[in-house]
């Protein structure tokens, strides 16, 4: 497992590396936007995007950790589909290549034959990446990768990263839109229990280095396995009062419902990983979403980074059905091995009954209570 972490934080690296490139090669991102249509449209988004960059991560990532760790291949999963359609109305299956010039030939297809982009990507995509952090070296956890899975959303809040603005301030340390909130997220699970286990958030865009206006990472990391809890995090300590992040576009009901909880102060953000990282980071205490528009893709590896700092993220109805029960002592926490029955599409993997991520349980519980006497879930 300590091979594993290091294997896909040096994927992240790559991944942000290449979504600096698109971001910042004005050139080069206006190529990389193609609709989503049909049964991969998140229908909470009027207009959602696919990038190539998303594409080109998703890929990056199975081909060097399969590489590495050959037991996963056929188990790493992700959001988007590896079928592109350029501009000319040829659909291309995006891979990595064995070598950086069939690569760069590869994306010229989908980039309309523009071969310096296409040579921009490839060299990103073929990159050697060697970490330098000292505190990985003592990162000793024997645990077996056989039976684990690996579930990657390339880059978070994709339309905060193609429309988002750099220069967002951030209110109480949270940012509520703009580049900061688009992340390469990535959680490995067990296969046969569905409980997460490795966690990894990269932030592409932490920080930009002026006046070169280039953007410098950050990634986070967390191992929860049985008594095993490793986290390059510290636990946070609540907020005093405490504090709840939200979507804007959560329900009226909801928010006048956590009024009280919250003294009617409520922070927003975008991108339901950057939401959770949030919480992982000690801005907020909970982040509450009542609706089914987030997926395994999106909270496994901040799932198992919570776990790790001693939180979770419970199922919204789940935990609320729960409580009015009686059933307390264990409220139902998101699973990442079964698709919905029923579902089709990118709908199979979403979290359906909605979300409630914290750090404190006693938190979790006050939240859980409060909305289980004032709103109604089916």
């Amino acid at each position: 497992m300590a091979a594993l972490l290091k294997s896909l934080l040096a994927a992240s690296e790559k991944a942000a590396n290449i979504a600096q490139l698109c971001r910042q090669e004005e050139a080069l991102f206006s190529l990389l936007i193609e609709e989503k249509r049909g049964a991969d449209k998140n229908k909470k988004f009027l207009q959602d995007f696919k990038t190539l960059a998303d594409v080109l991560i998703q890929e990056v990532i199975k081909h060097d950790v399969g590489k590495e760790f050959p037991e996963l291949q056929g188990y790493i999963r992700g959001e988007e589909s590896n079928k592109f359609e350029n501009g000319l109305g040829e659909t291309v299956v995006v891979q990595v290549c064995p070598t950086q010039p069939e690569t760069a030939a590869l994306l010229q297809k989908v980039l309309d034959r523009n071969q310096t982009a296409a040579e921009l990507l490839a060299a990103a995509v073929h990159q050697v990446m060697v970490l330098s952090d000292p505190a990985l070296d003592d990162v000793t956890v024997t645990i077996s990768t056989e039976n684990m899975a690996v579930w990657i959303d390339p880059i978070d809040s994709t339309n905060q990263y193609i429309r988002g603005r750099g220069d967002v301030v951030p209110v109480d340390g949270i940012y509520p839109s703009g580049l900061h909130s688009a992340l390469v997220l990535i959680g490995v699970y067990n296969r046969h229990s569905g409980e997460p286990v490795l966690g990894i958030i990269n932030e592409p865009f932490f920080q930009e280095q002026l006046p070169e206006h280039r953007w410098q990472s950050r990634y986070h990391w967390g191992i929860s396995y049985g008594d095993t809890k490793l986290s390059s995090l510290s636990r946070p300590l609540p907020q005093a009062p405490p504090r709840v992040v939200l979507s804007s576009s959560e329900k009226g009901v909801l928010q006048k419902a956590l009024g009280p909880l919250y003294g009617e102060q409520f922070c927003f953000a975008s991108g339901a990983g950057y939401k959770m990282l949030c919480v992982a980071l000690g801005f907020a205490d909970a982040y509450v979403l009542s609706e089914g528009s987030t997926f395994k893709w999106d909270s496994c590896g901040p799932h198992a980074i919570l776990r790790a700092l001693g939180g979770g993220i419970a199922d919204y109805a789940g935990a609320l059905r729960a409580w009015r029960a009686g059933q307390r002592d264990l409220l139902p926490e998101l699973t990442y091995n079964k698709p919905e029955e029923g579902a089709t599409g990118a709908d199979q993997w979403a979290n359906r009954g909605g979300v409630i991520a914290y750090t404190h349980h006693d938190h979790l519980e006050a939240v859980v209570d409060t909305l289980a006497a004032a709103v109604d879930v089916v």
